[in-house]
């Protein structure tokens, strides 16, 4: 945490609007949650962001210090250029935070356990202006599943990249540990997607989207296989969902009924799409992680019953 202590000289002032206007490029919103959760005070005692100041006062708050998600996120990233930004998120690090207010004033989501939204406003602020959305984040991931993904720099790549996940001309590959060995080599699973009414978890439902998702085996262990997953329409958790609807849950996904292991054993491995800035047609990999990979050694040599 960054510690700044101020004494205040004016006229009466309320505190979140004085913390509003320090320089440190606080919204009025950030003044008012720091304020909430302690991290600002007044003369030494916690107040309500309505607190009135004086001249003589002290005010001191804390802020989350940038510089560790700055230096991690920079390890994230496997390719940059004018447009675009590829990273490999690790399993475990959810994309953005549950609070509300991230995506209109982003420095909020410097409170809080570290996101990718943190990291990637520490390290590129600059995408937080110029128009840019959500810190020019075009897709996302599940928190425990790792790889790629691709961010904005500009408003003209973000317009592109949207609408190339949206119109499915963006061609996604995931590597995918199951639990059993499908039956055939290659499969394809074309089963509705949706949230009954009374369920609070997304399953295979006759009345919801359209969802298909192809694979193939890859390399068989003691009652699992490592799957190339290829899903051509884009609906949450939609390979999650359909390979534990044919009987073949991801190996470590607990809201599925995935079998036991380190993690969850699903990453975004490559992504194939035109770019915005060249048109040219673009692959990029994100490639296994370390601990997917001594994962899937783990269980692949395990006995199941």
């Amino acid at each position: 945490m960054k510690k700044t202590k101020i004494i205040y000289t004016g006229e009466p002032r309320r505190l979140d609007v004085f913390l509003a206007e320090t320089g440190e490029n606080f919204s009025r919103s950030f003044a008012r949650r720091l304020i909430e959760e302690g991290l600002a005070t007044a003369n030494g005692k916690p107040r309500k962001p309505s607190f009135v100041i004086n001249d003589g006062d002290s005010v001191e708050f804390a802020t989350p210090g940038s510089g560790k998600r700055q230096a991690g996120f920079e390890d994230l990233v496997l390719f940059e250029d004018k447009a675009i930004m590829a990273i490999s998120k690790p399993a475990g690090l959810a994309v953005h935070p549950n609070a509300a207010g991230w995506e209109t004033n982003p420095q909020a989501a410097l409170l809080g356990e570290p996101t990718l939204v943190s990291m990637i406003y520490a390290a590129r602020p600059g995408l937080a202006k110029g128009g840019i959305e959500r810190l020019g984040l075009v897709h996302r991931l599940d928190r425990d599943t790792s790889g790629l993904m691709l961010l904005a720099k500009t408003v003209e790549a973000q317009t592109e990249l949207t609408t190339a996940f949206r119109e499915r001309l963006m061609e996604k590959t995931y590597m995918g540990a199951v639990s059993g060995i499908p039956a055939k080599r290659t499969g394809s699973i074309d089963a509705p997607i949706g949230r009954a009414s009374g369920f609070k978890k997304i399953k295979v439902w006759e009345y919801g989207r359209e969802a298909l998702t192809e694979y193939s085996v890859k390399e068989k262990g003691k009652g699992c296989a490592l799957l190339e997953i290829r899903p051509k329409t884009g609906r949450t958790n939609q390979i999650r969902i359909h390979l534990a609807h044919i009987g073949h849950p991801i190996m470590g996904d607990k809201l599925y009924g995935g079998p036991a292991a380190p993690r969850m054993l699903l990453h975004s491995f490559s992504l194939v799409f035109s770019h915005p800035l060249t048109g040219k047609k673009t692959r990029l990999e994100s490639p296994l992680p370390e601990d997917f990979k001594a994962a899937w050694k783990a269980v692949k040599g395990k006995k199941r019953a």
